[in-house]
């Protein structure tokens, strides 16, 4: 009988570095899943969720070419909480299903899946552990205007869609600082050293 793969919740508020830290893992042989990329290859590959997104949102969610118009698609959300709440119940399902075949074909010990909003949905219920990865606002603030070539405002608009850290550390099983590169690969190894510990004893 194969033996049950442990899942590790990884998430951050935006400019965090998670994707810095899911390739640290990554490098280490760990399987990593990026929720959001995935995400956006359903959107486009899956029809029966593209006429949904249709439906809910207008023809305009695909170009002419039948690719997602993020702009588009971002400016109908942004604001509105129910038409957000609406996409994610239409998407997240079709993702974790596709988590749970990708995750099927994995031989690890465990799998990390990266998500951005890992607590606020309570996906986090439903892995074996979770971690958060934390940076001072200003450090995150800086990190996206120089990613992303946008401004403050609306990074700092974009942050109040998520939930501070505050709120996220007392669910988090463990949280990593990342603000200084040359020590994080250490405090990743740390984690990844628990991880193994723990399971090994389940």
């Amino acid at each position: 009988m194969k033996k049950k793969i442990a899942v590790i919740g990884l998430t951050g508020g935006i400019g965090s570095g998670k994707s810095t830290i899911a390739k640290i893992f990554s490098d280490k042989g760990i399987p990593v899943y990026i929720a959001d990329i995935e995400a956006k290859k359903i959107m486009v590959n899956d029809e029966e969720l593209k006429r949904a997104i249709v439906e809910l949102l207008g023809n305009e969610s695909y170009n002419e070419l039948g690719e997602l118009n993020r702009e588009y698609i971002a400016g109908k959300v942004f604001n509105n909480k129910s038409l957000l709440a609406k996409l994610n119940s239409i998407v997240h399902p079709a993702v974790s299903k596709h988590f749970k075949n990708w995750k099927t074909k994995q031989s690890s010990l465990y799998v990390i899946k990266e998500v951005a909003i890992l607590f606020e949905n309570d996906s986090y219920k439903k892995c074996d552990y979770t971690i958060l990865i934390t940076a001072p606002v200003d450090v995150r603030i800086e990190r996206v205007i120089k990613r992303d070539k946008t401004d403050k405002e609306q990074v700092l608009s974009r942050m109040k869609n998520q939930w501070t850290d505050e709120k996220k550390i007392p669910l988090s099983d463990f949280v990593l600082e990342n603000v200084d590169m040359e020590l994080i690969s250490g405090h990743v190894e740390r984690v990844h050293n628990e991880i193994v510990t723990l399971l090994s004893l389940k």
